[in-house]
């Protein structure tokens, strides 16, 4: 399975353009989502996903969440790629769902090697969340020093070789791949539902709105991911669709 943006939008998670409003609105997204951007002014940066972090967290997994841990309990080889750096999958019982985009809970340090940095969490939502166009200092790296940045791949980065590799070689070994929610327009995360077709699976799309991967998919599917998964897995097992 390859989920996008419209697998966590039904439990109310902004796309990532969504995500500039209110004071954000001041600021364009590809300029604070750049490691030149960070460089410039941590604080806006992290400010910026620490309020997106705040955000995710107080949002809870949907059907379609649910009805994918159901998929991955019943067919124990079943890989889940996602779009999303939030953590729904996990919170709705997948086991260890491949970030490609990285993740907003796995911050790492600005080093050459970017290594993973602990990151100061609360539980106290409010109290972690800064509000709009706030600016809040990021913490240091308590094995070198240097700044913690978001865990996220920002414009101008490339993926982390280990996802992209596990994702690619799930989708040219697959029968089936679902793609839920996914626009299947940026690259190279667009490319996986391409080569599972290429590969021989069946590609099944679940979107409420035609996309550009359409003519590759034997069956498209409109509706939510909320909405259809949980109906094809009763379809298909006999169960509700629901972990």
């Amino acid at each position: 399975m390859l989920s996008g943006a419209g697998m966590s939008a039904d439990s109310g998670v902004p796309t990532f353009r969504d995500e500039l409003t209110g004071l954000w609105a001041r600021f364009d997204a590809h300029q604070l989502a750049t490691a030149e951007a960070f460089h410039a002014d941590p604080d806006l940066v992290w400010g910026w996903y620490e309020w997106r972090r705040a955000r995710v967290r107080r949002a809870q997994p949907n059907p379609g969440h649910r009805a994918t841990a159901t998929i991955e309990a019943l067919i124990p080889d079943t890989v889940v790629i996602t779009q999303n750096v939030d953590d729904l999958h996990e919170r709705a019982g997948s086991r260890a769902p491949i970030h490609l985009h990285g993740s907003l809970f796995a911050p790492r340090c600005v080093a050459e090697d970017g290594h993973p940095a602990v990151f100061p969490d609360s539980e106290d939502d409010e109290a972690a969340d800064p509000g709009t166009g706030s600016r809040l200092s990021p913490p240091s790296c308590v094995r070198c020093g240097a700044l913690v940045r978001p865990g996220v791949v920002w414009f101008g980065e490339v993926l982390p070789e280990a996802a992209l590799t596990a994702a690619v070689e799930a989708a040219a070994a697959c029968d089936v791949l679902l793609a839920v929610g996914t626009s299947g327009v940026v690259y190279p995360a667009a490319e996986i539902p391409r080569i599972a077709a290429r590969s021989g699976a069946a590609v099944i799309q679940i979107n409420p709105q035609p996309t550009s991967l359409d003519q590759i998919c034997t069956v498209n599917l409109r509706g939510s991911a909320a909405q259809v998964l949980p109906t094809l897995v009763e379809a298909a097992f006999g169960i509700a669709g629901q972990a």
